[in-house]
């Protein structure tokens, strides 16, 4: 999520989304503005612009690549939803939190968010479907609440929306990074220094469309800092503290991985490890964990704050590593 619209003006009432373009958006294309600021694809406010569903200023949006001005209202009126195609599924969750307009869960390791190809079932959105009952709003219909995500090899802690305003609201927050997160990971290398700062534009890997890479012909800024925790030289391999400045897709992973730092476990960025030890390349998921997650709640105006514990199987695994020094 690129940075900007912190004074920008959102509203929902009635399913319509208004927005005001603060000074760092201006210049961007309306639909990846709109996108960032609502939280979905871009595909589908570009449907929306071409149905005619997006003002921008006093007039309806003429494209999709239409540039926006400082100051420029733009107003939504997103479709009715359609009836939901995602069945609900008896799907047991780990609720860190819930109230009438949202809810906190510590998402396991294995567990997709929502459907896509080759995911039909079995998903996060199932399982909220099945808990909550009615998600349907602006997060689409296969992903109803979903305000972000984490990757499935990914365990922690989550948010989701149960109604369009705190969809909208915590959707904001994200864009405007005033959320906060902590990740923990550990990394198939030993640093050289205890902290260190990756600013690196990410987009599609030139070659892989289903990889990312600091190396695009299309990319985002995107910055993540981190810091050691603790150090393993009998496996070469550490643990880290990490805090994403932005909201790229497998921002961490790239991250780490672009410096020679790659998570333990990753089989998509973690092959070219300098690590020789079996242990450190023995996870059968990322080592990557969503250990914090803070917001302020989009009714009440508290900041709230969750942590999910490690879970067992980066817990074991970070045990055999000490194990491993003695």
């Amino acid at each position: 999520m690129a940075e900007g619209a912190g004074d920008s003006d959102r509203e929902s009432e009635a399913g319509v989304l208004r927005f005001a373009v603060s000074d760092d958006l201006a210049g961007q294309r309306v639909d990846r503005v709109l996108a960032e600021l609502c939280g979905l694809p871009r595909a589908r406010v570009s449907r929306w612009i071409a149905e005619g569903r997006v003002q921008v200023g006093e007039g309806i949006a003429k494209r999709a690549s239409q540039r926006v001005s400082t100051g420029d209202s733009l107003v939504v009126e997103p479709p009715e939803p359609a009836e939901p195609n995602v069945l609900p599924e008896a799907i047991e969750l780990d609720i860190l939190y819930e109230d009438a307009d949202l809810i906190v869960v510590d998402k396991r390791a294995g567990m997709v968010v929502h459907p896509a190809p080759g995911h039909s079932g079995g998903t996060l959105v199932n399982a909220l479907l099945h808990h909550c009952g009615d998600l349907a709003g602006i997060g689409g219909i296969l992903r109803p609440g979903i305000v972000h995500r984490l990757d499935r090899g990914t365990s922690g802690v989550m948010v989701a929306a149960k109604n369009d305003s705190s969809h909208q609201a915590l959707s904001v927050q994200f864009h405007d990074h005033s959320i906060e997160r902590i990740y923990r990971a550990a990394v198939r290398a030993m640093p050289t220094v205890n902290q260190g700062r990756v600013d690196r534009p990410i987009g599609r890997h030139l070659r892989d469309r289903k990889k990312m890479s600091v190396r695009s012909r299309s990319s985002r800024s995107a910055a993540t800092r981190w810091r050691v925790i603790e150090r393993f030289p009998a496996s070469r391999a550490a643990w880290l503290e990490i805090y994403p400045e932005t909201g790229r897709t497998h921002q961490i992973r790239v991250h780490l991985a672009s410096i020679g730092l790659p998570v333990c476990g990753d089989p998509v960025y973690g092959r070219g490890g300098r690590s020789r030890s079996a242990l450190a390349r023995s996870l059968d998921r990322p080592a990557l964990h969503a250990a914090v997650l803070g917001f302020v709640h989009p009714k009440s105006g508290e900041r709230m704050r969750f942590e999910a514990p490690l879970h067992a199987d980066l817990e074991d695994f970070l045990a055999r590593l000490r194990e491993a020094e003695a």
